[in-house]
């Protein structure tokens, strides 16, 4: 019977001692997860710095299949030549852990501007593949993070490239900052960009995602007047020809203008630079009236409105206001065929 009674006090002993064990390893456990949350990962102290002159690619650990845990990596890529940039394009294979309250936690690889300790921007889940970056001189780097829980898959890789920069010695944004150049050669600069993306990368690098989506939010439009050119009745054949003549000899016609030189404006930068507009053009070879020379002349002219990229100078502190605007630009309707001296009626 004592036999009996000393079995069932170690027994109980025993399950007392492992339970709370279990109870001191779950508390451990959540007690982890608030303090990684808080305090999240480390810099490292240490980065590989990989010299550019070729194209090539860095990739998180076992790419495409599941990176291991708890790793710090960080990649310095610095160009063989100064003058040139470094363009990073994300493989479309991408999916790391997934972000928390939109926000890259836990894992996440991120690209770093060294220059000024600028982070471009940081991603981490699968639902979409993260753009082009492209450095502001000739150096960049990437840092890789996992926590030590839920690594995913197939993680990143990275495929880097050297650019050259298409701009004049004078205007290279590696010697001034667009808004340091004088208004004249920043037009020069800003008229060689094909599109609007390009050049607001190009103005504002660290931001120009979100200068591009305020330029976009709605704003009031003026639609121009449409161009309506009336023919008379045909009645034979040799009339339609003289008709045709009267019509298409001198006539409203495509050119293209300069919208700092059309409006005088000397202050601002518009990009595009230059716009189609409707002018008189042709010639008067038959001219009706009684005078020894015609010239084309526009009889109706109206105003039409355009919306382009208006720069320009802030007043009183370095940089550019950019805005969408409508420019106001003269568009011939009809043309007149009048003595030389003379304006149309």
């Amino acid at each position: 019977m004592l036999l009996f009674g000393l079995l069932l006090l170690t027994s109980a002993l025993a399950g007392q001692r492992h339970g709370t064990q279990a109870e001191s390893n779950l508390s451990s456990k959540f007690q982890y997860s608030s303090n990684k949350e808080q305090n999240g990962v480390q810099d490292p102290q240490h980065e590989r710095i990989i010299t550019v002159s070729t194209n090539g690619s860095i990739h998180s650990p076992r790419f495409p299949h599941t990176y291991p845990r708890n790793m710090v990596l960080v990649w310095r890529l610095v160009a063989a030549e100064e003058n040139v940039w470094i363009q990073l394009t994300f493989d479309e294979r991408f999916g790391l852990e997934d972000p928390e309250d939109d926000i890259c936690k836990y894992d996440f690889v991120e690209v770093e501007e060294p220059s000024d300790g600028t982070i471009l921007g940081r991603w981490c889940g699968s639902g979409t593949v993260p753009g082009k970056q492209i450095s502001k001189g000739n150096q960049i780097r990437i840092r890789f993070v996992s926590d030590e829980y839920f690594p995913s898959e197939p993680g990143f890789c990275i495929h880097y490239n050297i650019v050259v920069p298409q701009f004049t010695e004078a205007v290279s944004p590696s010697v001034l900052p667009p808004s340091a150049l004088p208004l004249d050669l920043l037009n020069n600069a800003v008229t060689a960009f094909s599109t609007l993306e390009d050049l607001i990368r190009y103005l504002e690098p660290d931001r120009w995602q979100l200068d591009l989506e305020d330029l976009y939010r709605p704003t009031w439009q003026l639609l121009g007047k449409a161009f309506v050119f009336g023919r008379k009745s045909r009645v034979v054949d040799l009339n339609l020809l003289k008709e045709e003549v009267r019509l298409y000899s001198c006539t409203p016609r495509n050119f293209s203008v300069s919208i700092r030189e059309e409006l005088k404006r000397t202050d601002s930068i518009f990009w595009p630079g230059c716009l189609l507009v409707k002018r008189c053009g042709g010639n008067c070879a038959c001219c009706p009236h009684n005078c020894k020379e015609c010239q084309c002349v526009p009889s109706k002219v109206t105003k039409k409105y355009h919306e382009v990229l208006q720069l320009r100078p802030k007043s009183g502190v370095r940089g550019l206001h950019k805005s969408l605007t409508d420019v106001a630009l003269e568009h011939h309707e009809e043309c007149d065929c009048v003595c030389r001296g003379h304006t149309g009626g």
